[in-house]
């Protein structure tokens, strides 16, 4: 995990390599990247909140700026934020596991996160962010690199679903460590997730309230444990 004594030249160095990085064009594994890469984050050396979400969509690539999309109105009303709380970067950093657009299949939906990205970037930049006290890990991907990175890759289930129920079991784990941080397991945002939702009635009525709680006080607004 990042140290709480980030050194914000070091961050913005290491941040205006990532966003000129082209490794996925120049060094492919596999097909390379099929446009111009514009990798999307937003990072400093003061959040205390992290949302480590998959890849950029069609309309992030686009804009360059993280959720501008229906998704982002979803996972913004799931967090009980406003788009100035969410895109206050000294207080949400927000950190996909692929920084560019992936490009899509044949079917229309979004490829999954380049592979180049967490090979390239991923250890080196958590380990310069500051130490979170809240990660909201979006996806199995997320699940899987961020678990791991802590020290709970034993709560990684064998699926998405079986992950996300066992939310208590992952938070609790999360604040016992040394650096206590509330981990959430979330499905992707995504309008496509809405049957999910539908299914796992749990994940709106105990997940969400937790969630806000724990971001509500990790942005000082207060709330319950």
């Amino acid at each position: 995990m990042g140290s709480n004594s980030t050194s914000e030249p070091a961050l913005d160095a290491l941040v205006a390599r990532i966003r000129a990085c082209r490794v996925c064009v120049e060094a492919p594994r596999g097909a390379p990247l099929p446009h111009e890469p514009r990798p999307v984050l937003r990072v400093s050396a003061t959040a205390a909140i992290l949302v480590a979400s998959q890849a950029p969509g069609t309309k992030v690539h686009a804009s360059g700026r993280p959720f501008t999309d229906a998704s982002g109105d979803r996972l913004r009303q799931w967090m009980g934020v406003s788009d100035d709380e969410f895109y206050d970067a000294s207080r949400i950093a927000i950190a996909p596991m692929g920084f560019c657009f992936p490009g899509q299949d044949a079917a229309g939906g979004d490829l999954p996160p380049r592979r180049e990205c967490v090979a390239t970037w991923h250890d080196t930049l958590f380990a310069t962010l500051p130490a979170f006290r809240l990660i909201l890990a979006v996806g199995r991907p997320a699940q899987a690199y961020h678990l791991a990175r802590l020290g709970l890759g034993a709560h990684l289930k064998a699926s998405l679903t079986q992950t996300v129920h066992h939310w208590r079991e992952v938070r609790a784990a999360g604040m016992a460590l040394a650096d206590p941080v509330a981990v959430y397991t979330l499905p992707h945002p995504s309008w496509r997730n809405t049957g999910w939702l539908k299914r796992n009635p749990f994940f709106e009525r105990d997940l969400l309230p937790q969630l806000k709680a724990d971001i509500a006080r990790a942005l000082g607004r207060g709330g319950s444990a």
